[in-house]
């Protein structure tokens, strides 16, 4: 017998993947995004079918329907985990409440997305449930109302988008407000994972928010030595004025990935970035301009 013919054939392993409610458009997305010899994909029509289908057997990653709400989706998320644990959830809700997005946390959803989000939004956070391992340990809630949220964050990337996804859900601003706090948060967010954190999954960070009447405010808090803007050689906020682009030689001769703009573009975004004394905690503060405007 040659070596050929002693090698012994298993059936390749395929992964599931179930998708509730008739919207052909999120099913068609799903089919582009997951490999066809790897993954099958099945459809059922409602939640309660779901379910049933989901007691008989595990799938590897599960999409609600847009046509139910936030909280019929949270309960099935809870029934559902009662008996597989580890299920990767994500929410497509109609109708949300921040406290829906908030309860979908607790209860670990992989994501939350309502009515207009964003397509590519959404086959990003599928290939991170894809390839995410031990997801369902990245983000613990502390405490959360919708006005003031505290969190503990993983140090990795992939959660750090998780995070954004459910933060953007519940910020309740006005869109050029909403806009430029998220950009500032993500470049915060990133900055304290990746330096301060060292993108160790081991390793937290912090995150509060708060929501007042007119005014929001991100505090971010990571476990790193921390810094003083400058001594940070790696980002542009430590250049000097003759010479705009010295971060970018830096950060070339340490092989780092290119960027370095974050803590300037930040600035530029928000009313105030507060650093701690030791640097390793910062505060993001945005006023928001919510009473009428008079006609001229």
């Amino acid at each position: 017998m040659n070596a050929v013919s002693s090698i012994e054939l298993r059936p390749f392993p395929v992964r599931t993947a179930l998708v509730v409610g008739g919207d052909s458009e999120i099913e068609r997305e799903l089919r582009d995004i997951l490999d066809p010899d790897a993954w099958a994909i099945q459809r059922v029509p409602n939640n309660a079918t779901a379910l049933l289908t989901a007691q008989k057997k595990g799938f590897d990653l599960i999409l609600t329907s847009e046509k139910t709400s936030g909280r019929e989706d949270i309960e099935l998320l809870r029934k559902i985990r009662r008996i597989r644990p580890h299920t990767r959830l994500i929410i497509l809700a109609d109708e949300s409440t921040p406290g829906d997005v908030i309860t979908s946390m607790r209860e670990h959803a992989f994501s939350y997305f309502s009515k207009g989000y964003s397509p590519d939004a959404l086959a990003v956070m599928i290939r991170h449930a894809m390839e995410e391992p031990c997801w369902d340990d990245g983000i613990d809630v502390l405490s959360a109302t919708p006005e003031w949220i505290r969190i503990l964050a993983r140090c990795d990337l992939k959660t750090a988008d998780r995070v954004l996804q459910f933060f953007d859900e519940i910020a309740e601003l006005p869109t050029l407000e909403r806009t430029a706090v998220g950009m500032a948060f993500r470049e915060m967010l990133v900055n304290a994972i990746e330096h301060g954190g060292r993108l160790d999954p081991n390793q937290q960070v912090e995150i509060s928010y708060i929501r007042a009447r007119h005014m929001v405010s991100c505090r971010i808090s990571d476990p790193g030595e921390g810094f003083t803007l400058d001594e940070i050689p790696h980002a542009a906020i430590a250049n000097p004025s003759d010479d705009p682009v010295r971060h970018v030689e830096f950060r070339n001769a340490q092989g780092m990935r290119p960027g370095g703009f974050g803590v300037l573009l930040a600035q530029k975004l928000v009313d105030q970035l507060v650093y701690s004394e030791q640097g390793n905690e910062v505060v993001l503060i945005k006023y928001l301009d919510l009473e009428p405007r008079q006609a001229e």
